[in-house]
Formats: structure tokens, C-alpha cells, sequence
């Protein structure tokens, strides 16, 4: 069933407890295990970019007092995807603050001599490095990126009030090249930017028309960092966090559910929460691009807790099938 804005808002609006039941029972008809999958984020090339997202600390745009660096080197990468896969992380995700990519930059081509040799270690390997065009999603695909992260972010409506640079359907014609090529689509948003509940069910609408439909769905709450625009904004209330979470398991049942940054700013039990309400991935480690997040330690010891097992490895598709 593909839902509209109707038919979320009508899911969204449920008695809470009748929300968060459903969408359990959602999530344990398509996700028996009771796993959480562990993911890993590591920022390959931090600042100075030309965009001017209102959120992001690494933008040129803003005075942050964030210094750009160039790519890290090769080495450095793969010392910290393998202690991540020590640790238990199945898929290594690698960001650099970039625009967008050119096909022949010889910066593209040391990234995707990047994803060649994390994708040895065995663990699913996703990026986000801006705008794609459909030969870039080829190559990066046959490097062995399984999986491409871009978010909507927010509604198609309120997206000019956080970004100028380019456009919601910037956003989308890059999805559709990751799509054509085979790797699966990581695509969420940010909630706490000063938007509306409809405008996160406006988001979540955008993101139930995908076909195929995303394979994760990261949910970040603002962190607010100082220099940005959105410095300054409060937490997310906790009962709209969990209510978005339980709206996007039903909504896409298949999907993992990625409770992403800003679990700093929630207490264990607001986590707790949102685990019951269907969200089965996070992201592991002490640092999120240039933003905090909870210790290793912290989640091992929340998820055995909560009698949370961790996610096996996905199996790998192999290039060849495409």
C-alpha cells in the first residue's frame, strides 16, 4: 500500500499507544530477529563546502571555526573501518562535504579506490558525497557501494527555507541515478529545524512514492552547532520523534529505520522508546560527521539491556547481477 499524506496523518494521529502497538506489531512481522544493525560514519573530507545547508557545520557559508581538511588519506580510512567492524559495525558509511561530484576529478577517483578496499573487509559500504549524476552511480557501484545517502531532509515546501544552493529536485534526480545504477537508496530527514509535523509527514509521503522503496530511512534529530543558522533551537519533543519513527515503520515496513544523530539529546528511555516503536538501525561511535554521539560503550550496554541482539551482515550483491 502506498500512502499518501491522508493516510500517514491519519497513522500519525492514532492514540499514541495505539501508534506504537501497530507499528510493533508491524515490526515484528517483518523483523523477527529483534536486531539492531550497527553503522558506522566516518568523515572522509570535513569542510568547506559550497553549500549553504542551514543545519551543517561544515558549510562555507557559515563561521563555524570548522578548518577544511583535505581527503583523509587511505590508510587512516581503513584503520577505522576495520576497528568499526571489530566492534560490530556491518556497514561503513563514508561522508565528504562536497557539492557533488565530477566523474574524472582525481579526488573521485581516489574515493572509489576507497570503496575498493573497505568493501574487502566484508561490511556493506555506503557514501554520501552530494550530487550524482547517472556515470558517477555507475562507477561508484562497480567500485562496490551498496548502499547511496542523500536526504530529502524536510518537506519539498519548507526545503528553500534550509537550503539555497540547490533543490529538492536536485535532491531527487540524484536518487533516481542511484536507483538506476543498483545500489540501494539510504533516505531520510531531519526533524527540529523549525518545521511542522506535516511538513515531516509531507517528507515521509516524497519518500513512500520511491520505487523501489528506500531500503533505510535515517531519522536525525538537530544537533544545533554553533555558527549555523539553527543554532539555538530546542530538542525534539520526544513524543514526536517516536511518533514519526512508529509512522515510518508502517508506512515502509521493509525498511530499516535508522534512529541517526542526536541520540545525545535523548535520555535511554526516550531511545528505548523508539526501538519499540520499530527503529532497528543506528549509527556507532563516537562521532557523527562532526557531531557527538552516544560511546560504544553506552549503546552496548543500552541494546543488552533492552535485549536487543545486533545485526548480521546483509549479503553482499554481487556487481556482476547488475
Amino acid at each position: 500500500m502506498r500512502h499518501d499524506l491522508t493516510s500517514l496523518r491519519a497513522l500519525y494521529e492514532l492514540p499514541f499507544f495505539d501508534l506504537i502497538a501497530r507499528a510493533r506489531e508491524t515490526y515484528r512481522q517483518h523483523w523477527p530477529e529483534h536486531e539492531i544493525q550497527l553503522c558506522t560514519l566516518l568523515s572522509i573530507k570535513t569542510g568547506g563546502c559550497s553549500e549553504d545547508c542551514a543545519y551543517c557545520s561544515q558549510s562555507a557559508h557559515h563561521d563555524t571555526g570548522l578548518e577544511k581538511e583535505t581527503l583523509l588519506p587511505l590508510e587512516k580510512i581503513l584503520e577505522t573501518a576495520g576497528r568499526a567492524r571489530a566492534n560490530g559495525s556491518t556497514r561503513f558509511c563514508m561522508g565528504a562535504a562536497w557539492r557533488g561530484v565530477t566523474e574524472h576529478d582525481a579526488k573521485f577517483q581516489s574515493v572509489l579506490e576507497t570503496v575498493r578496499e573497505v568493501a574487502k573487509l566484508g561490511m556493506e559500504v555506503c557514501v554520501t558525497l552530494g550530487s550524482l549524476t547517472p556515470d558517477a552511480a555507475r562507477q561508484l557501484r562497480a567500485a562496490g557501494v551498496t548502499a547511496y545517502n542523500h536526504n530529502l531532509d524536510t518537506s519539498p515546501e519548507f526545503y528553500p527555507n534550509i537550503v539555497t544552493t540547490h533543490t529538492f529536485q536536485d535532491r531527487l534526480d540524484t536518487i533516481r541515478s542511484v536507483q538506476a545504477a543498483g545500489m540501494s537508496v539510504c533516505c531520510g530527514g531531519i526533524i527540529g529545524m523549525g518545521e511542522t509535523e506535516i511538513d515531516r509527514l509531507k517528507m515521509l509521503e516524497v519518500l513512500c512514492g520511491f520505487d523501489p522503496a528506500p531500503e533505510s530511512v535515517p531519522i536525525n534529530c538537530l544537533m544545533p552547532m554553533a555558527g549555523t543558522p539553527l543554532d539555538g533551537q530546542p530538542p525534539v519533543d520526544i513524543f514526536q520523534l517516536v511518533r514519526l519513527i512508529a509512522t515510518t515503520r508502517l508506512a515502509l515496513p521493509q525498511a530499516r529505520v535508522r534512529l541517526s544523530a542526536g541520540r545525545t539529546r535523548l535520555t535511554r528511555e526516550g531511545q528505548a522508546l523508539c526501538f519499540f516503536a520499530g527503529a532497528n538501525s543506528i549509527f556507532y561511535g563516537d562521532k557523527l560527521l562532526t557531531a557527538a554521539n552516544p560511546g560504544v560503550d553506552a549503546d552496548r550496554s543500552l541494546l543488552e539491556e533492552l535485549g536487543l541482539g545486533i545485526a548480521k551482515p546483509e549479503p553482499l550483491i554481487s556487481v556482476a547481477e547488475f
